[in-house]
């Protein structure tokens, strides 16, 4: 209880990742309602990989149920009720999931129950001051990678500054010794005795400063290959490092940037990853001054040997690795929209990670954006073109980079850009304006170490489906979650696989419709079957038929479906923006089922009792919803046009008929809350319908939501009724 206790307690990123441990697998509810029990149960006892395991994690699946529904039985009063089904719903959900594979949900609660742990620890040690990096693993090896670099390029330092002061004593013996032979050049001018004395003495004296010279020209060629040896090391260390920065933790971050297009977990951590950067310009920098200061001492004082030509290769090698690191960390951090409507504002936000350590800012560079078509970007990519030719016009597309000193980012705010013009290329096949793939590649140019060093950096955004019309947007849609979701690193511009699993498609579209929900309500297993005997014609309601099946690009939205006039997705985006804009709330109270097709729904309610409703989608049209209520009626579907006139609560209220939301729950309970207080009677209109021979009076949008063939007069009241 205390560890749950503590992890509603985080904020920001870290609540985001605690969040998106729960899902269908595992509700959040029940870790919530049940802290206390999970919290108090050895689930580190069980050993995952030994099948003998099965009955203790078996006992431990029931005892959960068991708890779960004790649980529900406890809810009282009104809003005990929903929490009391919800609760009841959960406990049969986790049976059926895990009844068969009890060791999947110890595991699944032990991966939740020590990420827990990580985000509360490191929350704590944020607040303490301490570095957050030390708490995940991979982050601890990092640190203890700079660590090891910090001391080698310290070890490096001294063995430096000893190698200084005895090549500078060297040279003082060495004048020395130029001045021993300038007195012996000098004696022949002294008388013979004299000089034979003098000679004898200034020759032991050369003699002894000319063997020590020897050694010591020895000695110190020995400590510059040392030297150069060492150097060579943390070069091998600093690669290694970057390695895992760039090619790892930045290539991750960006694929999470990515999924974020598709309504995944925020990407955050950008401000660790440049803290990182940082120090590793710090360090190659700091190795690269040495390195020339070992070349600067070699040439003051040549010896014989292979200093130059390792000195060079040492000096190639840290130009490379500093190259390197400047031009991956030009990075996009907010994405332009990847669906662009010309003539229409965006923004977007370029940042290098080490432009603040390498002091860039003081000469602030300008980026500029421009468009390219995907041939372009493969062309860019491979070297093939170094200028940037354009397949658009952008508006305001210059920026200066600014340092901000608070944050200590540097970074190129473009806030008002706007697509003038798109210059389209052929299309292959089938092929339309929306699956054609655009990018914005973002360039700027800057020196470094007084000119020393300058850089041309580009980078480039996700890819982008120009559009020119609202009515296009649904089919763009489409072809940006189709890259972000099977888009592979380090891939061509801009290949996706043609086909897919059907369970990576499945992910695709829970975490899509999860994030336009803004619910850790996703889509369930009987959902997805749904969606599953639509994308593939088929009457299934096995989940496991559908597991290694693949699902096209063309079945997904370029194929109309059987018998209708849109795609898969066309369909499933109309369900998406229908919940999104009217009834959010009523799915998040689990009022709709939705995923129903009509005999579902007759089957189901066949055995209640007459005025039991459930509310479907409609397989006719998009975004469209009805109502199915027993005996059979289905009404014509609701769409976003409906519910800008009258809610669905309300024209729920207005059928009267309509008395328990399947299963058996009083309607009123489910949706009294979203009734729209009464004001008056209907702008002074009221119905009488002909029921029997009888004229009864009646709610008129009961009939004018187009319930089927009943007779009706509408007669005009002159006066309103209060």
């Amino acid at each position: 209880m205390a560890m749950w206790i503590q992890a509603q307690q985080l904020q920001g990123e870290a609540l985001h990742q605690m969040q998106a441990l729960y899902g269908q697998h595992f509700p959040i509810e029940v870790r919530h309602y049940l802290a206390q029990w999970i919290e108090s149960q050895l689930w580190d006892s069980v050993e995952l990989d030994n099948p003998a395991e099965e009955t203790k994690a078996k006992r431990l699946l029931d005892n959960l149920v068991s708890e779960l529904q004790k649980k529900a039985q406890l809810q009282g009063g009104e809003d005990g009720f929903l929490l009391k089904i919800k609760l009841g719903h959960y406990a049969s959900q986790l049976k059926s999931t895990y009844d068969r594979c009890p060791l999947e949900l110890v595991r699944c609660i032990k991966h939740i129950l020590h990420s827990e742990q990580r985000l509360v620890q490191e929350a704590s040690c944020g607040s303490g001051g301490q570095a957050m990096d030390s708490l995940s693993q991979r982050h601890q090896q990092i640190n203890q990678a700079f660590e090891e670099l910090r001391l080698a390029t310290q070890d490096t330092e001294n063995e430096l500054r000893k190698l200084q002061h005895s090549q500078e004593y060297f040279i003082i013996q060495y004048q020395e010794n130029l001045r021993i032979q300038a007195q012996l050049s000098s004696l022949s001018s002294l008388p013979p005795a004299e000089r034979t004395q003098r000679e004898t003495t200034l020759q032991s004296k050369r003699a002894t400063v000319e063997a020590w010279l020897t050694r010591e020209a020895s000695t110190l060629q020995k400590y510059r290959l040392d030297l150069s040896e060492q150097h060579q090391k943390t070069l091998a260390l600093l690669r290694k490092q970057q390695t895992l920065i760039l090619d790892e933790e930045l290539i991750q971050w960006k694929r999470r940037q990515q999924l974020a297009g598709n309504g995944g977990p925020h990407e955050g951590g950008l401000d660790v990853l440049q803290s990182w950067c940082e120090k590793l310009a710090d360090l190659i920098w700091q190795n690269r001054q040495q390195i020339r200061r070992c070349e600067h001492l070699t040439q003051q004082l040549p010896l014989p040997g292979p200093m130059e030509e390792l000195l060079s290769k040492l000096n190639a090698d840290i130009t490379d690795i500093i190259s390197a690191l400047v031009t991956s960390t030009f990075i996009i951090e907010k994405q332009p929209p990847q669906v662009l409507k010309t003539q229409t504002k965006f923004a977007a936000t370029v940042r290098l990670l080490v432009g603040g350590k390498l002091n860039v800012h003081m000469n602030p560079p300008q980026v500029k954006a421009v468009i390219v078509s995907e041939q372009q970007a493969k062309a860019l990519l491979k070297n093939e073109s170094t200028h940037s030719e354009s397949s658009g016009e952008i508006l305001n597309n210059n920026c200066v980079m600014e340092y901000h000193q608070a944050t200590g980012t540097l970074s190129a705010h473009f806030r008002n850009m706007s697509l003038k013009r798109i210059k389209r290329s052929d299309r292959r096949g089938a092929e339309s304006v929306t699956e054609e793939k655009f990018t914005v590649l973002f360039e700027s140019q800057f020196s470094v170490g007084g000119n020393e060093l300058v850089f041309h950096v580009k980078t480039l955004s996700l890819p982008v489906v120009v559009i020119v019309h609202g009515s296009q947007d649904n089919n763009a849609t489409a072809t940006v979650l189709w890259d972000n979701a099977f888009a592979e690193p380090g891939r061509v511009p801009f290949i996706v696989p043609d086909k897919v699993l059907w369970p990576q498609l499945c992910e695709a579209l829970d975490m899509k419709y999860k994030a336009e929900m803004h619910s850790s309500r996703g889509l369930s297993d009987d959902n997805l079957v749904f969606l599953a005997q639509k994308g593939f014609t088929s009457s299934s309601n096995n989940p496991e038929d559908y597991r290694n099946m693949t699902i096209s690009w063309a079945q997904f939205n370029r194929e109309s479906l059987p018998g209708r006039n849109f795609t898969f997705w066309q369909w499933f985006d109309g369900v998406v923006e229908l919940m999104k804009k009217h009834l959010k709330p009523h799915w998040n109270d689990g009022a709709i089922l939705g995923f129903v097709n009509k005999q579902q729904a007759q089957d189901m309610l066949l055995s209640k009792p007459n005025g039991t409703f459930l509310l479907r989608f409609s397989d006719s049209e998009i975004g469209g919803i009805t109502i199915a209520w027993r005996l059979v009626w289905n009404l014509l579907p609701y769409t976003t046009k409906d519910f800008s006139i009258r809610s669905l609560a309300d024209r729920i209220s207005d059928l009267n008929h309509l008395l328990f939301l399947y299963p058996d729950r009083p309607k009123d309970e489910v949706f009294a809350k979203y009734y729209t207080p009464p004001l008056c009677m209907y702008h002074g209109w009221t119905v009488f319908t002909s029921v029997g021979g009888k004229l009864l009076e009646s709610n008129p949008l009961e009939y004018l939501d187009k319930l089927p063939s009943f007779p009706f007069l509408i007669f005009r009241i002159s006066k309103q009724i209060p």
